[in-house]
């Protein structure tokens, strides 16, 4: 069963580590074979900045590992780079589609030109931070009333003009609710329900309320410290149907987050592993429940959103 993936960190790893070659390496938990043996369809590659890099070069790692992006995914036999979401639809049975996202805007500094250069490459989900605070607004880990910031509002009107995903995954709880009547497009790319693990990278009941009801989606991340205290699969899948009781099973879908995170659950260790996370599912929802959580709400999201 197809699975689209709005999560991973395997740029960060192919800037950062030596000699990994992106086609079969083990240090990557979503090397191209292993998203093969998985059957993830598409696959989202994060542009992520760790905020201990000197402001005055995170640009310059962006650049990096959009490189990294074209000359190790690309390159890699049966990858595709998605710059339209229709192209989704037109993929060969042995083609991945690979789609660019930016996580957390620190990069940018408070220069708009920088961001369009991002969007440019083909940048198609943004989120406005990481876990700290920039010049756009404030991150999971800082203090949950301080919000989104004046230049924080430019960047939200540029990612809609340009009909840019707003991933609201990293965002405080303030930052969160100012932005969510600005955003065209919203969707939290991967995070689970607070209600089940109290961690402030997950979303309160009213949070993921309130995302679905603005036309967004959230996508399950498989990080144990985000689903609970010795994680299981069947502990991820509690988190499934949580959701799916609150919103329904149709605004939800898959954030691995694989390559960013330093532990997994047994049973779902890399993108290889992922159909065993849908076998899970399928003890409890319809195949075609399964089958909207692994692929088809998202797809229908982009395809409901007519310009996007």
């Amino acid at each position: 069963m197809d699975i689209i993936d709005l999560h991973c960190d395997a740029l960060w790893k192919l800037t950062t580590l030596e000699n990994v070659k992106f086609e079969d390496d083990v240090q990557l938990a979503t090397n191209r074979g292993r998203l093969q043996l998985g059957q993830v369809k598409a696959q989202v590659f994060a542009i992520f900045i760790n905020p201990k890099v000197p402001q005055s070069e995170q640009f310059l790692e962006v650049v990096r590992q959009i490189e990294a992006f074209h000359t190790h995914v690309l390159q890699t036999e049966g990858m595709v780079h998605i710059t339209d979401w229709s192209q989704l639809d037109t993929l060969a049975p042995h083609e991945i589609g690979a789609i660019l996202s930016l996580e957390g805007c620190s990069p940018i500094g408070e220069d708009l030109t920088k961001l369009s250069l991002v969007l440019d490459a083909g940048v198609k989900l943004v989120g406005l931070t990481w876990n700290e605070e920039n010049a756009v607004a404030h991150g999971a880990e800082q203090d949950a009333s301080l919000g989104l910031k004046p230049f924080g509002k430019e960047v939200i009107n540029l990612l809609n003009e340009r009909d840019i995903i707003i991933d609201v995954s990293h965002l405080n709880e303030q930052s969160f609710w100012d932005v969510l009547p600005l955003a065209k497009h919203i969707i939290a790319s991967h995070s689970n329900a607070r209600a089940l693990c109290d961690h402030p990278r997950n979303l309160t009941d009213a949070q993921v309320k309130a995302l679905v009801e603005h036309g967004g989606h959230i996508h399950l991340v498989y990080f144990p410290s985000f689903i609970g205290e010795n994680a299981t699969m069947d502990d991820l899948v509690a988190h499934v149907k949580h959701l799916a009781n609150i919103v329904g099973i149709d605004h939800l879908g898959l954030g691995s987050d694989f390559d960013g995170i330093d532990a997994t659950i047994n049973g779902l260790a890399h993108a290889g592993e992922a159909q065993n996370l849908l076998e899970a599912l399928g003890e409890y929802f319809s195949i075609e429940e399964v089958r909207g959580i692994a692929s088809q709400n998202f797809r229908r999201y982009v395809k409901n959103a007519a310009t996007l």
